[in-house]
């Protein structure tokens, strides 16, 4: 088992150096932290989750979830870390202090997330999807439901969860066909199956809240008829007691990865006695949800991450410890074995990793900056933040998910034999990452969404705004002469991601949206490049004025100087595969588009 899954020094360097959490701190919303309180957060999350998390990272993957007479049975670590969540303030950590929160910035609250999903990602989801369900209810619920279910939910007493998938109903979810019938008591009666509901029911937890999507009997087809629910497990009588509310666990997933973590099938409303209770207005449901769904998938953004980083973390430190051969310049067999760290190939290996990890957190921050800065904004500046953080959610939701999946490999390539064994955690870490490309939306889903909704937003202006935030650091990058050259290449890109972008506008112009949509992930993972690219720029901006400065020794110093390496290696081993997608996006042969003869044979 490794001894390390996460730097607590590179999370400061982009928190405070990089993205400048302190810009925050002049409005009254951030006012009550400084620079030293965050960081003394950021230590307090690395020690709970040493203590409450990365010691079960093997336990809770050998303890798999059980399905036994109707009751769920997960492992007790995780009874532990909602209790200390909740005890502690983490679940309500990104609202105001008035509904029982810590009304961190998402910048650092994200980071509870990271770090935790660093440790253990099978254990994290629990008190994350939580805290997405508590935050429907405080920006949509009436004073009813927010007495009801919030404080329980906040101090980890009552589980919270989203729930949106029926069997016919996964990615479409304007096809579903839950029910929910009006009653003169004020509440619906609902009715329907649900099915892939992450930590949907488990022994010991109070009770469980379900975020649910249905629709009112009577209601317009499609997604404007969509309304959301608190559905309970157990509702709250007359006395204040809980009694059971007709939401039975039909069953239990087994599942490639995050075997800790329960994935439910629920029936709702067998017994004609299933109360929901409406959320907002009706027909409102999928735009409500939409705000649970976008925190959603930068969480699972910031998993990928964090899982990418355990990963990068266990491969280093095994890679320094292995004896292996001995370095190509020297093969006197009578010397001992080198360390495999040693050689070029498990280096490149370890850098792509390095790469991976940090440049997605990178822009997992940049994401949450920019929703902080929207929270406290008005006007037009306001309006840009929005812009731009709709534009980069499904960026920030797919690539450290696809490329972290990437990077996992090459990490259990690294231990060779060793890493397909259960005496190390890479495999657990492949098969957990796995998962993230699918939460939340697919890479597809995502790629459709980038490319046939975001980048058009407010004609175009999302994506000019996204191109003048580069501009900005291609400029500063440019003054510095050991970065010119990597502006000039991140000024090509930027070029070339504009040249595809009008190509594929042009044939969205001729009315034949199948093709235009057809190489949408391509273009997705093309755009993701020159992100992370940004990222990396901003990073290798930082560290350069800090080494100009020559003020560091030691591993301080050789901190800084491994960003701008890990810079120049994504822009040599990463970048350039954009010149393969945009060739294979404007190549014209359209061969994925379904002709009058299918060819999958």
């Amino acid at each position: 088992m490794a001894s390390e899954y996460v730097s607590l020094q590179n999370i400061k360097f982009l928190l405070h150096d990089v993205h400048r959490v302190e810009d925050l701190m002049q409005y009254p919303l951030y006012a009550d932290y400084d620079g030293d309180s965050i960081d003394m957060i950021i230590d307090t999350l690395k020690e709970l989750a040493d203590e409450y998390l990365f010691p079960y990272l093997e336990e809770c993957d050998r303890f798999e979830v059980q399905y036994e007479n109707g009751k769920v049975k997960v492992h007790p670590q995780i009874l532990k870390v909602m209790q200390m969540m909740g005890e502690n303030g983490w679940i309500g950590a990104p609202y105001p202090v008035e509904v029982g929160g810590m009304q961190l910035p998402h910048m650092v609250a994200i980071l509870n997330e990271y770090i935790f999903a660093a440790a253990n990602n099978n254990l994290n989801g629990y008190p994350s999807l939580t805290m997405g369900a508590a935050g429907l209810i405080i920006s949509f619920g009436n004073e009813e439901l927010i007495e009801t279910y919030l404080e329980k939910m906040l101090t980890g007493k009552w589980q919270g969860t989203m729930a949106l998938t029926e069997p016919q109903a996964g990615s479409s979810l304007s096809d579903i066909t839950t029910i929910a019938v009006p009653t003169y008591a004020g509440h619906y009666q609902i009715k329907g199956t649900k099915t892939f509901i992450s930590a949907g029911d488990y022994e010991g937890i109070e009770n469980v809240v379900h975020l649910t999507l249905a629709k009112i009997e009577g209601a317009p087809a499609g997604a404007k008829g969509i309304s959301l629910f608190v559905v309970p497990k157990s509702r709250v009588g007359a006395d204040g007691k809980l009694q059971p509310n007709g939401v039975a666990t039909a069953g239990i997933f087994h599942k490639l990865g995050q075997r800790g973590y329960v994935t439910t099938q629920l029936a709702l409303g067998d017994d004609d006695n299933c109360h929901g209770y409406l959320v907002g207005e009706p027909h409102h449901g999928l735009a409500y949800m939409f705000q649970m769904m976008n925190a959603s998938r930068i969480s699972v953004g910031s998993h990928g991450a964090g899982i990418a980083s355990a990963a990068y973390h266990a491969s280093l430190e095994f890679a320094r410890e292995r004896t292996q051969g001995r370095r190509w310049n020297d093969r006197d067999l009578t010397l001992p074995q080198t360390e495999i760290v040693n050689h070029p190939d498990i280096r490149r290996m370890l850098f792509m990793q390095k790469a991976i990890a940090e440049g997605g957190l990178s822009l997992v921050l940049q994401c949450t900056r920019y929703e902080d800065l929207h929270a406290v904004s008005d006007g037009e500046e306001k309006e840009k933040y929005y812009l731009l953080l709709e534009l980069l959610t499904p960026l920030v939701k797919t690539f450290p998910a696809d490329a972290g999946i990437q990077s996992v490999s090459h990490g259990l390539q690294v231990l060779g034999g060793s890493g397909f064994c259960e005496d190390y955690p890479l495999e657990q870490y492949y098969r957990d990452i796995r998962i993230m490309s699918i939460y939340e939306g697919t890479t597809g889903m995502q790629s459709l969404d980038l490319l046939g909704r975001k980048v058009q937003l407010n004609k175009g202006l999302a994506f000019k705004l996204f191109l003048g935030e580069m501009q900005q650091t291609m400029a500063e990058a440019a003054d510095m002469p050991e970065l010119q050259k990597y502006a000039g290449q991140l000024k090509s890109e930027v070029e070339k991601l504009v040249g595809v972008t009008k190509h594929l506008g042009k044939i969205a112009a001729t009315g034949d949206i199948e093709l235009f949509l057809a190489d949408a992930t391509p273009y997705q993972q093309m755009f993701s490049l020159v992100a992370i690219a940004w990222q990396w720029l901003k990073q290798g901006i930082t560290a350069n004025k800090v080494l100009q400065a020559q003020e560091k020794q030691g591993d301080d110093l050789k901190f800084y100087q491994s960003k701008l390496h890990t810079l120049k290696f994504f822009y040599v081993y990463e970048l350039p595969k954009t010149e393969a997608l945009a060739a294979a996006i404007t190549s014209g042969e359209n061969l994925t588009v379904l002709k009058d003869d299918d060819l999958l044979i």
